[in-house]
């Protein structure tokens, strides 16, 4: 019987990793597939597309997912709805991502391309850490946290669930009794150099960051 592994959203995100996962699981019983209800055509890259129902209906060995979708919020919904369904989450680490053994990660984890995971790290649950990021030693990421592309986050820092990194942006190395904490739900513009810690919810921007407050229209 077949083992059906499947990216859940065929939107950007998910077109992007479906190769890595297809280079990491390609074996002659397992069939690989979109779950998206937004999107109506059959096939996206040559990869069938399926609706939620349709997939949990299919017969099957086994049915893992890894959820593609960007907004964290969702995510956390997408996986309640899996996990009460029994739909086993992957783990997928591009072939060319490292992980070092000291680091713990949760279930659910996006590691991409050229990304490194280095010593004693902790990444919580249904992360998002994308090309070419780092997260140095003494790290910890929580739950629904997403890294675009090219984060450098440095040592001794706390990144709290649904935090939001945008490309580029540089976290400055905390210590072991004063780590640097970018708190939950915050969002980090592109490019920006963090310094210090970042209060819950806000936007930051800029180099030093500071926190954005849009001009009054």
């Amino acid at each position: 019987m077949t083992h059906i592994y499947a990216v859940y959203s065929a939107g950007g995100f998910g077109r992007e990793i479906m190769p890595a996962l297809q280079a990491n699981y390609r074996a002659n019983d397992v069939e690989f597939v979109f779950v998206d209800d937004n999107i109506q055509d059959e096939q996206v890259n040559g990869v069938a597309v399926l609706t939620y129902e349709r997939f949990t209906a299919m017969s099957a060995e086994s049915k893992k997912i890894v959820i593609a979708v960007a907004d964290s919020k969702i995510r956390e919904k997408l996986a309640d709805k899996c996990e009460k369904d029994g739909i086993q989450f992957i783990n997928l680490i591009a072939n060319n991502a490292i992980a070092y053994e000291q680091a713990e990660v949760q279930e659910g984890l996006v590691l991409f391309v050229y990304a490194l995971l280095t010593v004693n790290v902790k990444v919580g649950k249904h992360c998002h850490i994308s090309a070419y990021s780092y997260i140095g030693h003494d790290c910890t990421i929580g739950d629904f946290v997403t890294f675009a592309p090219r984060v450098s986050c440095n040592g001794n820092v706390v990144i709290e669930d649904h935090a939001y990194i945008g490309t580029g942006a540089i976290i400055k190395q905390g210590t072991a009794e004063k780590p640097v904490v970018i708190g939950r739900g915050a969002v980090i513009g592109m490019g920006a150099v963090v310094t210090k810690s970042v209060p819950a919810g806000v936007t930051v921007v800029g180099n030093p960051a500071r926190i954005f407050e849009p001009k009054a229209s």
